[in-house]
C-alpha cells in the first residue's frame, strides 16, 4: 500500500474551480471586529457571548444541524459523527487538512447534543472514561497505535472532537496510526467475503467491497473483530441522499439537481448488486436479503464516503479498475472540521502508518480540527451532509442558462452568445459571494450585454477589457436583478420552512438543515446587493 502524494497539504485531490479572471478576488471571511463584537458592513450586527479564556463559544440549542448564530459571525462546522455527512462522489475520500485555531472565527458549529452545562456555563467534557471510547483504545492499542496526546471531549458548540491533552508545536505528529488500523479492501480480501468477491463476474468495484464488508460485520456484532470501531460510527446520516423528497425539493435548485442524481446514483448501485449480495448466503444463517438491505447499504455508502481518508492501494485483480483510493481511519475520524486550519498528512511507508502533523500550534486542552478543503456550503452539504456559518468559501450558484431571462429578448445573437460562453466555460462558476458577483458573472453578463454593432468584440470581453460604459452599467445593473430575485426567492423558501418547521410534517432537524443553507445564502446575496448598490453609486 502507498500513500498519494498530498495536494495542498494532504488529502483527496479535489478539483478546484476555475482561477478567477483578471481583477476579480476570491472569497474572503467577514472581516473580524472586536471581541464582543463582529460585524461585515451591509450586514446584521451579531452579538457573541462573551466566553472564559481558552474554551469554545457557546452554540444555538438546536442538536445536530448547523445552524447559523447571526450572519456573517464564526464558521460553523458539521458533525459527521453524529449523522450529517454525505459525498456525490462515491470514490472522493475527504481531504485531510488538520490543525487548531485559537481564533474564535475559527472555531465553528455542528450542534449534536445540548451541550453540558455546569454553573450555568459550558464546559468542555472529556469522554475518555466513556466505555465505547475506552474498548476503541483498547483496540487501538492491541493493533500498535501510540497515543500521541489527543482524548475524545465533548465541546461546546462543535460536540464530539478531539482535545490536545499538552500544547502542540508546529510540525508535531499528532496521528499515527499503523496500517494494521487502517479499513481497506485489503482488509477486504482477507475477510471472509474474499473468496466470494474473488469469484464473482464482473468484479466488483473497490467501494461495493468496502460497503458489503461494514454491513456484514455490523451485522456480526460481538463477533466481529471491528466491533470497537463500529460503536463510535453514527447510526444515521443527512446527506441529501438521506433526506425527505419534501426537503430536497426546498433546495437550491443546482444543489437539488445533484441530490437527486446522488439518490439515484446509490439506488441505482444498490440494485445492480443485489445478484453479488445473494452468492454471499452461505456465510449467514439469516436470509441475506434481510441483512443487505437498502438502509443497511445506504448507511454503509455515507459511511466510506464522509470518513474516507484518501489512500491509494495496490490494485487487487479480483477488483474492478475503479480507482481504490479510500481507507477507513478510526479514531482520526474523530476530528472535527475547520476551514482555517493547514496540515501534512500521508502515509509514511517507512513506518507503514498513516500520519498527521500539525502546521499551527495548539493550546493545551483545546480541540484539534481537520479540513475538507475550500468548500462552499451546497458542495459540503451535498457531500458531507452540514453547513458553514459564515464559511470563508461561501457563495450562491448562479446557473448559466437562467441568465437569458434577464436579457432582451429581441437580440437575435443571443444563441450566439450563449454558445460562445459554453464553448468558453462561461456558464459554469457564475456566483455571488461576500465580495459580491465573482468576475465569471460579471464576465458573461458584460458579453451578454454586448451592443450588435460591437459583438465582434466578445473576445476582448472574455480577457476582461471594459468595451463602454453602457455596457459596464447593463450588466451590473442585470446583476443587481438576478441578486435581488434570489434574495426574493430565498426568503419565500424561508417562510415555507419556518411554517413546515410548525406542521411538522417533515423531520425538523432536516428542516433546520436546509434553513441553515438558505439563511446563510441570504446574508452572502444581501452583502452582494449592497457592494453592488455601493459600486454603482460612485460610477460616473
Amino acid at each position: 500500500m502507498r500513500a498519494a502524494r498530498a495536494h495542498g497539504g494532504g488529502g483527496a485531490p479535489h478539483p478546484l474551480p476555475p482561477p478567477l479572471g483578471p481583477g476579480s478576488a476570491s472569497p474572503r471571511p467577514p472581516r473580524a471586529g472586536s471581541r464582543r463584537e463582529r460585524r461585515t458592513p451591509g450586514l446584521p450586527r451579531c452579538r457573541l457571548a462573551p466566553r472564559k479564556r481558552g474554551s469554545s463559544w457557546p452554540s444555538p440549542s438546536s442538536p445536530r444541524i448547523a445552524t447559523p448564530i447571526s450572519p456573517p459571525c464564526r464558521q460553523t462546522l458539521g458533525d459527521r459523527k453524529s449523522g450529517q455527512a454525505g459525498t456525490l462522489r462515491r470514490r472522493r475520500p475527504r481531504r485531510v487538512l488538520v490543525g487548531s485555531s485559537g481564533d474564535p472565527a475559527a472555531v465553528g458549529l455542528h450542534f449534536r447534543v445540548r451541550p453540558h452545562l455546569r454553573s450555568g456555563r459550558l464546559q468542555t467534557v472529556n469522554e475518555s472514561h466513556r466505555p465505547e471510547f475506552i474498548e476503541l483504545r483498547k483496540w487501538l492499542k492491541d493493533r500498535q497505535f501510540e497515543d500521541t496526546g489527543l482524548v475524545p471531549a465533548r465541546f461546546p458548540g462543535t460536540g464530539r472532537g478531539l482535545m490536545s491533552k499538552t500544547s502542540l508545536q508546529e510540525g508535531q505528529t499528532i496521528i499515527s496510526l499503523p496500517e494494521s488500523c487502517l479499513l481497506t479492501t485489503d482488509t477486504v480480501i482477507r475477510s471472509s467475503l474474499g473468496p466470494y468477491i474473488k469469484k464473482w463476474k464482473p468484479p466488483p468495484s473497490p467501494l461495493l467491497a468496502l460497503c458489503t464488508f461494514l454491513i456484514s460485520e455490523r451485522h456480526a456484532g460481538g463477533r466481529s473483530p471491528w466491533k470497537s470501531y463500529l460503536d463510535i460510527l453514527p447510526k444515521s446520516y443527512t446527506c441529501p441522499v438521506c433526506l425527505e423528497p419534501g426537503v430536497v425539493a426546498l433546495l437550491p435548485e443546482p444543489l437539488k439537481a445533484k441530490a437527486e442524481e446522488q439518490r439515484a446514483h446509490v439506488r441505482d448501485l444498490f440494485a445492480s448488486s443485489g445478484a453479488f449480495f445473494s452468492t454471499l448466503q452461505p456465510l449467514f444463517v439469516e436470509p441475506v436479503g434481510g441483512i443487505f438491505s437498502y438502509s443497511a447499504f445506504l448507511w454503509a455508502w455515507c459511511t466510506v464516503n464522509t470518513r474516507a481518508v484518501y489512500l491509494r492501494s495496490t490494485r487487487q485483480e479480483c477488483l474492478s479498475a475503479e480507482p481504490d483510493t479510500c481507507a477507513l481511519a478510526p479514531y482520526l475520524d474523530l476530528l472535527n472540521h475547520s476551514p482555517h486550519v493547514q496540515v501534512k498528512a500521508a502515509f509514511n511507508e517507512k513506518t507503514s502508518r498513516y500520519e498527521i502533523r500539525t502546521a499551527s500550534r495548539c493550546r493545551k486542552h483545546q480541540e484539534v480540527f481537520i479540513c475538507y478543503g475550500p468548500h462552499d456550503n451546497q458542495r459540503l452539504l451535498l457531500e458531507y451532509g452540514f453547513v458553514s456559518s459564515c464559511n470563508p468559501h461561501a457563495c450562491v450558484p448562479v446557473p448559466g442558462d437562467a441568465l437569458v431571462k434577464y436579457l432582451p429578448a429581441a437580440d437575435k445573437q443571443m444563441h450566439k452568445k450563449m454558445s460562445i460562453l459554453r464553448d468558453h466555460g462561461f456558464t459554469e462558476n457564475l456566483t455571488f459571494g461576500w465580495d459580491g458577483p465573482s468576475w465569471r458573472l460579471l464576465t458573461a453578463l458584460k458579453l451578454l450585454c454586448l451592443e450588435a454593432e460591437k459583438f465582434t468584440s466578445w473576445k476582448k470581453v472574455l480577457l476582461g477589457e471594459a468595451i463602454s460604459d453602457t455596457n459596464e452599467k447593463t450588466s451590473l445593473g442585470i446583476a443587481q436583478r438576478i441578486c435581488s430575485d434570489f434574495m426574493e426567492e430565498t426568503q419565500a423558501v424561508l417562510h415555507k420552512v419556518s411554517d413546515m418547521k410548525e406542521g411538522k410534517a417533515l423531520p425538523a432537524h432536516e428542516l433546520t438543515l436546509v434553513e441553515s443553507l438558505r439563511k446563510e445564502e441570504l446574508s452572502i446575496l444581501q452583502a452582494s446587493a449592497e457592494i453592488m448598490s455601493s459600486s454603482r453609486a460612485l460610477s460616473p
